[in-house]
């Protein structure tokens, strides 16, 4: 991290956004990089078909998005951490009606892993939404 960039986040800088940011950054790049060890880590032992490595690299790219700019919205400190903390929060809701949906299909770790990350995932995003708004 340059010098600009770690005296934004010891001064204005959101160092939650920074961390959450740059989890969620990393975890959209596993996705891309590696789609099928991201897929087994989520608790699928299958080998993704064409139609699931699609929607893996799909959640990558959003996941690295959403995670870079709140990553960034951190570095900056200047309050706009709030709407990518949401948008954050916002995408783990998708997946946790995606998976309600599906949860029949699902194992056990599935459940556990999907759905349970994606409740946390919530919380974090709402978490920080309004700890950033309250700064």
């Amino acid at each position: 991290m340059g010098q600009n960039a770690q005296m934004a986040i010891r001064g204005n800088g959101d160092r939650a956004a920074v961390v959450v940011g740059a989890l969620r950054c990393a975890s959209g790049v596993s996705f891309l990089v590696a789609p099928e060890a991201a897929n087994r880590l989520w608790g699928d032992a299958e080998e993704p078909g064409v139609t699931v490595s699609l929607l893996l690299r799909s959640m990558g790219y959003r996941d690295a998005l959403v995670g870079g700019m709140l990553l960034a919205a951190g570095v900056r400190g200047d309050g706009s951490a709030a709407g990518w903390f949401l948008a954050s929060a916002g995408a783990d809701a998708a997946d946790l009606l995606g998976g309600i949906a599906n949860h029949h299909r699902m194992t056990d770790e599935q459940r556990r892993r999907g759905l349970g990350g994606a409740v946390v995932g919530i919380g974090v995003g709402l978490l920080g939404a309004l700890a950033t708004r309250l700064r």
